[in-house]
């Protein structure tokens, strides 16, 4: 497995469930799990993201510009979903935010595999591609 590959299964794991999120209404159970599963399943793919995918492409002068961008996507991210913790779940408001958070993180996936992807891959080694997932996957199993 390459670190594509490694980061693609992570981005439909959140996909999904920020999908299932802004179908949810009012102060549920169900808003709630799916919130806290998509709140621990971006905080910990963008760490580990960081870590053992975005921290090399900085290094390089093809990719650093388009990594310190993602980098900052996450941080956008993690803003939106203070924001939604600071906000009732039932107040008129929480879904707007939650389909903000929706349309980030799908802007964010698909810019990644479209666009970082394929400069990564000319900037990698194929022996980098493979550690880095190695590494990736095993900061995520131990984390989730």
């Amino acid at each position: 497995m390459n670190i594509f590959e490694a980061l693609r299964q992570e981005h439909e794991i959140q996909r999904d469930l920020v999908a299932k999120l802004v179908e949810t209404h009012g102060d549920t159970e169900e808003r709630k799990k799916i919130f806290e599963q998509l709140k621990h399943e971006l905080k910990i793919h963008a760490d580990a993201e960081e870590r053992h995918f975005y921290i090399p492409l900085i290094k390089k002068d093809l990719t650093q510009e388009k990594a310190r961008h993602s980098v900052a996507e996450h941080h956008e991210m993690d803003e939106l979903i203070e924001e939604l913790e600071d906000t009732e779940m039932n107040a008129s408001n929480w879904l707007k935010i939650a389909k903000e958070l929706e349309h980030k993180v799908t802007h964010h996936l698909d810019e990644e595999e479209q666009e970082v992807f394929q400069m990564a891959g000319k900037a990698l080694t194929e022996k980098q591609k493979t550690s880095l997932a190695e590494d990736y996957n095993k900061e995520i199993k131990k984390m989730r």
